[in-house]
């Protein structure tokens, strides 16, 4: 199971770094995506993949899962929803005031 999760997460780093060397916003801001749910998966499969019981002491239960991925990958989901939602706005902005998404035109050129 961990090598199938290992190589999701690499397919999902693959087709990030892919989107984010596009020429329009909305294909890079996919790849910044793509990214962290890579690096999602990457953290719970660094933190093993056991099954066993909620990390609450009991006398009766010796098999514990760890609780320290879960709240890493929690904690990134929360961050990586606002990344998201402000390079969505952002992007947004700069589609409205220049008239495209395309990043070669927006660079402007040097001539100008």
């Amino acid at each position: 199971m961990e090598i199938i999760m290992s190589i999701l997460a690499g397919v999902l780093f693959t087709t990030g770094v892919y989107n984010l060397l596009q020429k329009q916003m909305l294909r890079i801001i996919i790849g910044t995506a793509l990214i962290s749910h890579g690096a999602h998966l990457f953290i719970l499969t660094m933190g093993k993949l056991k099954r066993g019981a909620p990390p609450i002491l009991d006398d009766t239960i010796t098999n514990y899962t760890d609780p320290l991925p879960q709240a890493l990958i929690l904690t990134s989901i929360v961050i990586s929803f606002g990344v998201t939602s402000f390079l969505l706005v952002l992007a947004y902005r700069a589609s409205k005031e220049n008239g495209t998404d395309n990043m070669d035109k927006l660079r402007g050129s040097e001539n100008d």
